[in-house]
């Protein structure tokens, strides 16, 4: 690690390594803040993180103040406090380690159960004699209004 951040040109921001594994239960990052520069204070409201500082000097933000921050310093930063980073005139390079965020996806997880809510699609709930939208819930089977029968669903 100590090579690869030492090949890295000084005035280089941001990832500088990345953990890759496919089915991996971690994500972990090598991040490089160049001279002066910060990450804005905010909070992280679902992951723990801890912080190995591998290069240089900075300072940590917290909502209780301001920590500095050195060479082989670790840091714990639980899920739902406020933190920022700043680096020292000659940067900051930082491992970073935290549980794995979940991929976005659409829709609801393998295996869960429907909690309620109207399906995407209510088209066969749309009356096709008069293009009425049958309030009656998924369980109409003919239009309130005209008397058709509706779609099967």
């Amino acid at each position: 690690m100590a090579d690869l951040v030492r090949a890295m040109p000084a005035e280089r921001g941001g990832a500088l390594w990345r953990l890759a594994a496919a089915d991996r239960q971690l994500d972990a990052n090598v991040v490089r803040l160049a001279p002066g520069a910060g990450v804005a204070v905010h909070v992280e409201p679902d992951l723990d993180i801890l912080v190995f500082v591998l290069n240089g000097h900075g300072e940590l933000s917290t909502g209780d103040g301001a920590e500095p921050l050195e060479t082989g310093c670790v840091v714990w930063l639980p899920r739902g406090s406020r933190r920022g980073l700043s680096a020292g005139p000659h940067g900051l390079d930082y491992l970073t380690v935290h549980r794995r965020r979940p991929g976005m996806t659409i829709g609801r997880a393998a295996g869960a159960e429907r909690t309620g809510g109207e399906p995407a699609c209510l088209l066969d709930r749309v009356c096709p004699e008069c293009g009425r939208l049958a309030p009656e819930g998924a369980d109409a089977r003919f239009c309130g209004r005209c008397g058709h029968r509706l779609p099967e669903g």
